[in-house]
C-alpha cells in the first residue's frame, strides 16, 4: 500500500456524495445511487488504449490507474472509470485485473473475486432467460419456438472449453426437449453488454425486452418480452445497475462497473459508470480493452455513438516488450535487449496511432516501463514517437505510483482539448452489415478484403430481413494481431479477414461478427493461474497481479 486506505465513506464525502446516495459494501466498497451525480457538470474524458499486446497484456489498467494518480499528484481532480475483472482470466492466464504494483485498486482481492456480486447477478439474469426458453418449449410452446433456431446460450464466469457446445434436455420427456446449445463466458453475455450500454433503468428494461432468443417455425423473432422474462430479469439486475465506488492505493476515487471483453464483446465499462466518473471529477480516465483495433474502435463506433460521448485525448500504451514481439522476437526472449526488433515493431504502434487519429482524436503515447527495459530500447521508442509526430511520456506507475506518472499527467493536461473534438466514425449505422464489416476490416485492421463463409452469408441475409441491418458492428476477433490470425504480428499487409458467422445482440444494440477462430468461451491454459492461487492463514495469495 502506498498509503493507508480510507473508509469508502470518506472517499464519497471527498466527492461531495451525501450518505443517502451511496450503499456501503463493507469498509472499502460502495454502490452509488443515481442521485449522487444530479446537477453536476461533466469533466473531460480521457481514453486509455494500447498497441497489440503480448499474451500478458501491456499494463493498460496499471497505466490508467497510474495516470489518475499522476493527475492527483499535480493538483487535478481525477476519477477513474474501469471495468470489473472476470473470474475467467483471473484463474486462466492473465491473473488479476486491478492494476499492479503502486498503481492498483483497493481492495484488490475483493474486486478481483466476487466484488459486489454484479457478475453473478448478470449470470443469473442471463440463465433465467435461458431456462424460461427451454421451459416454454417443454410446457406446450404456444409461441411456436423452433428448438433448432434457439440462439440464446447459457453463461458462466469461468473459462471452460468443455461447455462451448452441449446438448440439453436429455433424460426423457420430463427432462425437457433435447436440442443443441452452448455456453459463453459471462463477459460475453448480451445481458452484460446490455447493462453496460443502458442509460438508466428505463432504458435497461427496453433493451432487455428486445433480447432475441430465437425464431419460430415461421422464422419470426422471439424475444425476452414475449417470454415475460423481463420483469424478473430487472429484479435480478436492480443492484447490479448501480456503479461501484472504490479507490486506488493512493486514494484516488474509482468507479468500477461492468466487464465485457473487447475481443468477444464491446470491451468498455458501463455508460452509467463513465457518466458518473465524469460528473464526480474534472477528469475521467477510462479504458477500452486490448488494442485500438478492438476496444477503441468499439468505444467510438458503439459506445460513444450510442451515448453521445467524446474524448479530450487518447493515451496509447506501448511497451518495449510488445514492440520486440512485433519485431519478431519470441515471447520467451522479450527480456533480452533488442533495439533492432523494437525499430521493426514500431509499425504496429504506427497503425494504432493512425487509427486513433482516424477517429478525429488526439493520441498521446505512454511508454509503460518494465524492469527489463534498457535505456537504448527506451530511446528507440522515444525516437519513433518523435518521427511519428506524437507526444509521449514515460509511465512508471507500477514502481512509483503517481510520482512515476507526473510527466504523463502533465502531458495529458497540456494536450487535452477543452472542447472535445467530434468523433469521426468508421462507418454509418445505416450502411448494410457487410459494408460496415468491410470498413472496419480495411480501415482499422488494414485488410485488403473480407470473405464470408456460407453460414455468414446466410446470417447477414437473415439479420437484415429481421430488421437488424442498421445496428453497429461488434467484431469478435483475436487480440493478438491486427488481422484475424493471431500469428500475423506487427502490421500485416495484403491479408484477408474471414467472417465465419454473424449473430444479433438486439438488446445491447449491435450485431456481432465472428472472425477467424475467435471463441466466446475461452479455455484454460495447460497450467492455469488457478494452480498458483491459495488461501493461507486467512490470506489470499496469487490473485491481485496484472
Amino acid at each position: 500500500m502506498a498509503t493507508e486506505p480510507r473508509p469508502i465513506a470518506e472517499i464519497a464525502e471527498q466527492l461531495g456524495i451525501g450518505r443517502e446516495h451511496f450503499v456501503p459494501y463493507g469498509d472499502w466498497m460502495a454502490k452509488l445511487r443515481p442521485g449522487a451525480i444530479q446537477g453536476r457538470e461533466p469533466g473531460r474524458l480521457i481514453l486509455v488504449t494500447a498497441i497489440t499486446p503480448t499474451p500478458a497484456g501491456e499494463g493498460k489498467t496499471t497505466t490508467s490507474i497510474g495516470l489518475a494518480q499522476g493527475l492527483a499528484a499535480i493538483g487535478e481532480k481525477p476519477v477513474l472509470a474501469l471495468r470489473e475483472p472476470s473470474l475467467g482470466p483471473i484463474f486462466g492466464v492473465k491473473g488479476g485485473g486491478t492494476g499492479g504494483g503502486r498503481a492498483s485498486l483497493y481492495p484488490p482481492v475483493e474486486i478481483n473475486l466476487h466484488f459486489t456480486g454484479d457478475f453473478h447477478a448478470i449470470t443469473s439474469a442471463h440463465n433465467l432467460l435461458a431456462a424460461m426458453v427451454d421451459n416454454h418449449i417443454q410446457q406446450g410452446n404456444t409461441l411456436g419456438i423452433d428448438p433448432r433456431r434457439v440462439t440464446w446460450p447459457r453463461v458462466v464466469d469461468m473459462n471452460d472449453r468443455a461447455l462451448r457446445n452441449i446438448i440439453v434436455g436429455l433424460g426423457g420427456f420430463s427432462q425437457g426437449v433435447p436440442r443443441e446449445a452452448s455456453f459463453d463466458i459471462t463477459a460475453a453475455s448480451e445481458v452484460m453488454a446490455t447493462l453496460c450500454l443502458a442509460e438508466d433503468m428505463e432504458d435497461l428494461r427496453a433493451r432487455l425486452s428486445r433480447l432475441l432468443v430465437g425464431q419460430t417455425y415461421g422464422r419470426d423473432r422471439v424475444t425476452a418480452d414475449q417470454l415475460q422474462a423481463v420483469g424478473a430479469m430487472m429484479v435480478l439486475l436492480k443492484d447490479a445497475m448501480l456503479p461501484n465506488l472504490v479507490q486506488t492505493i493512493e486514494g484516488v476515487p474509482a468507479v468500477v462497473h461492468g466487464g465485457p471483453f473487447a475481443n468477444i464483446a464491446h470491451g468498455c465499462n458501463s455508460v452509467i459508470a463513465t457518466r458518473t466518473a465524469m460528473a464526480l471529477g474534472d477528469w475521467c480516465i477510462t479504458e477500452a480493452g486490448f488494442g485500438a483495433d478492438l476496444g477503441a474502435e468499439k468505444f467510438y463506433d458503439i459506445k460513444c455513438a450510442s451515448a453521445d460521448l467524446s474524448t479530450a485525448a487518447v493515451v496509447v500504451v506501448a511497451t518495449c516488450r510488445a514492440l520486440k514481439m512485433h519485431g519478431g522476437r519470441k515471447v520467451s526472449e522479450l527480456a533480452d535487449e533488442d533495439v533492432a526488433a523494437i525499430e521493426s515493431g514500431v509499425k504496429n504502434l504506427e497503425k494504432h496511432i493512425e487509427n486513433v487519429k482516424g477517429f478525429g482524436q488526439r493520441p498521446i503515447v505512454a511508454i509503460n516501463r518494465f524492469p527489463t527495459d534498457t535505456e537504448r530500447e527506451l530511446d528507440a521508442v522515444r525516437k519513433a514517437c518523435e518521427r511519428l509526430g506524437v507526444p509521449f511520456a514515460m509511465s512508471e506507475g507500477f514502481t512509483k505510483g503517481g510520482e512515476g506518472t507526473r510527466d504523463l499527467a502533465t502531458l495529458v493536461v497540456e494536450h487535452a482539448a477543452k472542447t472535445p473534438p467530434p468523433v469521426e466514425r468508421t462507418y454509418e449505422w445505416s450502411e448494410p452489415i457487410k459494408k460496415k464489416i468491410e470498413k472496419i476490416a480495411t480501415k482499422i485492421y488494414g485488410a485488403s478484403s473480407v470473405t464470408y463463409t456460407s453460414q455468414a452469408e446466410t446470417d447477414v441475409r437473415t439479420l437484415t430481413k429481421l430488421g437488424y441491418g442498421e445496428l453497429p458492428i461488434c467484431m469478435a476477433k483475436t487480440q493478438s494481431s491486427l488481422s484475424d490470425d493471431p500469428k500475423k504480428i506487427n502490421r500485416p499487409t495484403d491479408f484477408e479477414v474471414t467472417v465465419r458467422g454473424v449473430v444479433p445482440a438486439a438488446g445491447a444494440g449491435f450485431v456481432v461478427a465472428l472472425l477467424g477462430e475467435m471463441m466466446r468461451m475461452p479455455g484454460l491454459p495447460k497450467i492455469p493461474t488457478a494452480a498458483h492461487i491459495d488461501l493461507k492463514d486467512g490470506e489470499v495469495s496469487g490473485v491481485a497481479v496484472e
